[in-house]
């Protein structure tokens, strides 16, 4: 049975969490289902929503986020996340850039960021 989750995460700027909400409902998350973080303190802090989301979801089942940079803190981050999320087997939809892993485009999209997750900590090349 596929279940389609929310994640949610307020940044340290102050903004909330309320307008993420409302975009994840009116785009069909039940808020019983969307799980969030707010930040607090400093930018190492564990991230337990985002922890229990990806615990949580298994193959088949959708994620659903506002903007693609509220997966992690850092490009590294987000891209790990994804690869995370397709390697499972898992539809990740980004609602503000139209990122939808279920479509070809989307896929291409995730293995471009796969393959990113995949440099981190790896030297550049130089000539």
């Amino acid at each position: 049975m596929t279940v389609t989750l929310g994640y949610a995460a307020a940044a340290a700027t102050g903004q909330g969490l309320d307008e993420q909400l409302a975009e994840l409902a009116a785009a069909g998350v039940d808020p019983r289902r969307i799980f969030t973080d707010r930040a607090a303190g400093s930018a190492d802090k564990m991230r337990a929503g985002l922890v229990a989301l990806l615990s949580y979801a298994r193959s088949g089942d959708v994620v659903v986020v506002v903007a693609l940079e509220r997966l992690g803190r850092s490009v590294s981050e987000v891209a790990q996340a994804v690869a995370d999320l397709t390697t499972r087997g898992i539809t990740l939809r980004c609602l503000r850039n139209g990122l939808d892993t279920a479509t070809s485009t989307g896929r291409v999209v995730a293995d471009v960021l796969t393959e990113l997750a995949g440099l981190d900590g790896v030297p550049a090349h130089r000539s």
